[in-house]
């Protein structure tokens, strides 16, 4: 759920989509520049040419490595920061990227790493054991409540240094499936992060890794550079000099910058679907990803009447969902029938599915004595999500729901949920497999009672909700995986049942790029792009 998604106090200031602006001072930790606000950047000729790639989403969200599920940061952090291993931002299997091998035993209770020798932050210092253990740390905190750390808390207890270049990390139980999530547990230097402050730079911007791309510039709200780092001695080497990265929420500036022989990009992510046909004629390859990606409704459950089960369940019976697919999403996507994504291997129909029922919907909200119901659907401004609003309206006023809608822009709506401001109905875009694919991640993303959307719906102390959350623990401990995926789907059809924090639909994300200038790019089934493997034709 992006760009994303622990009791009920406020969130903290590096909350990770509460804050935008400049670095501080500490920004020349990572070479970056805060001059005048060109996005016509370039430099070099022939293959030490920039690269450009324009990201639909706003690049002023958290840039924290452990909050963020900002989509172009994410995506970025890719670039800047490595993990133990990473994990192929296609296929999602894991490979050794600070660490040179996976461990012995995936099954065992202790994996030890040994470090690639000559690994070296961006400042030039090397990355040691205690840089590592120091990220796990800063992961595991429960003080810290990163969103990270809802992927890790449940199964991992600690990391330990044996050495400078040697790191175990002590599980709770045996948990194999761990190994693909070491890739969101970014290694952060820890003279630089350690600093009183240095999280909130993060926040805004400060990004200092180990990975093949450095941070030398950023704009919020405008473009943000990536140069090769020459110190990188990894496994997936820079292949351009030089990357300048557009933030273009504007779905028909975005394809300008993509289109025509004068054409300023070589890339463009969440391409419209009505300019698909248009850009594979002027010679762009223009392929999708399907995946977790979805427009989804979160209820704010401390603000009646959405506390009850049975309106937030009669909204959800009201949209025409086959409608907002064959209109807004012009095919590219399917009704939710669970929470995860038919393509998902552990997906199974949820035991509640909502489709287009108007009748069901006027009956659950006489049933609920509510009438003469006024909603605000409070939205992010992302392209097609904003597409898919007149469906919304349409549906819920079709059943006697006075809509009214308020788009604004991403950062705006998450500010407005980290400062706890009261709000009926969330509508966003939402994607944990930019995290990953299993089920119990996924579920994890969104629900548990340190994780920043069930705060966002003010449901963690929900009875309802506390029953989920001791059942997921006891699928995630459940050491037979048939039993184990058994258990996840009795969750997801509670998480069904109560539609707090539900999709609408899962659709597909499409990318553009010009084929005559780049070529090993793959379309991912999650915003943003990753050009670990991409090089100039």
């Amino acid at each position: 759920m992006r760009d994303v998604l622990h009791d009920g106090a406020p969130l903290p200031r590096r909350s990770f989509l509460a804050y935008t602006g400049g670095l501080t001072a500490a920004g020349a930790l990572a070479g970056c520049s805060m001059g005048p606000q060109s996005t016509n950047y370039v430099g070099g000729s022939g293959r030490d040419r920039t690269l450009t790639a324009v990201i639909g989403y706003g690049n002023d969200g958290s840039w924290d490595p452990t909050q963020t599920a900002s989509a172009f940061s994410t995506a970025a952090n890719g670039h800047l920061y490595e993990g133990l291993l990473d994990t192929d931002p296609v296929t999602r299997r894991p490979y050794p990227a600070l660490a040179t091998a996976p461990p012995a035993d995936p099954a065992a209770t202790t994996w030890r790493f040994t470090l690639r020798a000559g690994a070296g932050f961006h400042d030039g210092t090397p990355v040691t054991a205690d840089d590592v253990v120091f990220s796990f740390d800063r992961v595991l905190d429960p003080a810290a409540r990163t969103l990270a750390g809802s992927f890790f808390t449940s199964w991992l207890e600690r990391a330990r240094a044996v050495d400078a270049r040697t790191v175990e990390l002590d599980l709770r139980f045996p948990f194999p499936a761990g190994l693909s999530r070491l890739t969101l547990a970014k290694v952060m230097p820890r003279h630089v992060f350690s600093r009183p402050g240095a999280w909130d730079d993060a926040v805004r911007g400060l990004a200092v890794g180990s990975g093949p791309y450095r941070q030398s510039a950023h704009h919020p709200k405008s473009h943000t550079v990536l140069s090769a780092f020459p110190g990188y001695n990894g496994p997936r080497p820079p292949a351009f000099r030089t990357m300048n990265w557009l933030t273009i929420v504007d779905a028909a500036s975005r394809v300008a910058r993509v289109a025509g022989t004068d054409a300023g990009a070589q890339i463009a992510d969440n391409v419209p679907y009505a300019t698909i046909d248009r850009l594979r004629r002027g010679g762009l390859t223009v392929a999708g990803g399907s995946g977790m990606n979805n427009l989804f409704l979160m209820f704010n459950t401390a603000h009646p009447p959405f506390d009850d089960v049975r309106v937030r369940q009669a909204l959800r019976y009201a949209v025409d969902t086959d409608t907002l697919v064959r209109v807004a999403l012009r095919g590219h996507g399917t009704p939710a029938t669970s929470f995860l994504d038919e393509g998902n291997p552990a997906h199974r129909r949820a035991r509640t599915v909502y489709r287009h029922d108007p009748e069901r919907a006027r009956a659950l909200l006489a049933a609920a004595g509510v009438r003469k119901l006024e909603v605000e659907l409070l939205a992010v401004n992302v392209s097609w999500v904003v597409d898919c609003l007149p469906t919304l309206k349409e549906s819920w006023d079709a059943i006697g729901v006075r809509t009214t809608l308020a788009p604004q822009e991403t950062t705006a709506v998450f500010t407005k949920l980290d400062q706890r401001r009261d709000y009926q109905v969330v509508a966003a875009a939402g994607n944990p497999n930019q995290f990953g694919v299993d089920a119990d991640l996924i579920l994890r993303y969104a629900y548990g009672p340190a994780t920043v959307w069930t705060r966002y719906a003010r449901w963690a102390q929900d009875p309802a909700a506390r029953r989920l959350f001791a059942a997921m623990d006891r699928a995630t401990r459940e050491p037979d995986p048939a039993r184990s995926r058994t258990m996840i789907q009795e969750c997801v059809d509670v998480v069904a049942e109560q539609a707090v924090i539900y999709p609408v639909v899962h659709n597909e994300l499409m990318t553009a790029w010009d084929p005559r200038r780049i070529t090993g790019v793959r379309a991912l089934p999650y915003p943003g792009v990753n050009l670990l493997q991409a090089h100039w034709t």
